[in-house]
């Protein structure tokens, strides 16, 4: 039985008792800690006043369900999880949570999220929130992930949704403003990912994931990263003109937006093979999304406290 073999198999049952950093890994700890400070953001933009301990309450729903979706990932990719050096050390892959445990942690966890949401806040959250979840594990991970390279084009507006849900907790309503920072999220996602595929390209090889560097080559993902780039500088300066955001956001925005687009650039001309440019963007698309959703929350609280 070959390695790749074992990894598949892996998954299928466990071989050692999971301890709790098994089950907080099911949760995506990283992306659920993006999660949580979009939402965040979403409603201290929010107008009105929402109870502090409510407002906590919410947001560790909103947690609770990003956490939720990640296990339901996890239970369901297992099999491509297995094969890809990135995820191989992930608890079902590596065979410390088996996968029905997986799925079983995550649905209870997607019940009690919109369930405690509604409590604490009000159902349109809730039901934004139910929608995320199903629309990251049904439509994402079951069917785009595994048929199309716009995958994670389509897939990205689940987890743009946060400042939305954060946005309808605190005020009950979801205007043009958050579906403002629903758009520069979802226009930041496909560049991000497709600079990590495009260095990580044998993975999804391997997995048998169409991303775009293995479904469309290289030249085609870094062209589509620029452009995308260019898209997203234009549209991070949005808030601003709509009335949302003041200066310190625009400086930080316009200076962070030219720094994307100076790296996509970079990917874009860089040669076959040369992966040096794609792994600046990916680190730099992280910083560029915490500063500007920072700006927004500095802007936020000095509106209310100032």
């Amino acid at each position: 039985m070959s390695e790749s073999t074992m990894k598949t198999d892996a998954y299928a049952e466990s071989y050692s008792l999971a301890g709790p950093g098994d089950y907080f890994a099911l949760l995506k700890p990283r992306v659920m800690s993006l999660v949580i400070f979009t939402a965040f953001v979403g409603m201290a933009a929010a107008p009105g006043e929402l109870n502090p301990v409510l407002a906590a309450v919410s947001l560790f729903a909103i947690a609770v369900g990003a956490g939720a979706s990640g296990a339901l990932n996890m239970w369901w990719d297992a099999d491509i999880d297995a094969v890809m050096t990135r995820t191989a050390g992930r608890p079902v892959p590596a065979g410390r949570v088996p996968r029905a445990e997986a799925a079983a942690f995550g649905g209870f966890l997607s019940a009690l999220s919109v369930a405690l949401l509604a409590l604490a806040s009000n159902y349109l959250a809730a039901g934004l929130l139910a929608f995320t979840i199903f629309f990251y594990v049904v439509i994402y991970s079951m069917w785009l992930k595994r048929s199309t390279p716009q995958n994670i084009v389509i897939g990205g507006a689940a987890g743009a949704l946060p400042p939305v849900v954060g946005w309808a907790a605190a005020s009950g309503s979801a205007p043009l403003e958050p579906w403002v920072l629903f758009a520069i999220i979802f226009l930041w996602t496909p560049p991000h990912f497709w600079a990590l595929a495009l260095y990580k390209r044998g993975d999804y090889e391997r997995a048998g994931v169409p991303m775009m560097p293995v479904a469309q080559g290289e030249a085609s993902t870094r062209r589509q990263i620029f452009l995308y780039a260019l898209v997203l500088a234009a549209a991070g300066l949005a808030p601003f003109f709509i009335g949302m955001a003041g200066y310190l956001y625009l400086a930080v925005s316009a200076g962070l937006g030219a720094g994307f687009v100076w790296l996509s650039w970079r990917v874009f001309r860089a040669g076959e093979g040369e992966y040096g440019s794609a792994k600046k963007l990916f680190g730099f698309s992280i910083l560029y999304l915490f500063a500007l959703f920072a700006a927004l929350l500095v802007e936020a609280l000095a509106a209310t406290y100032l």
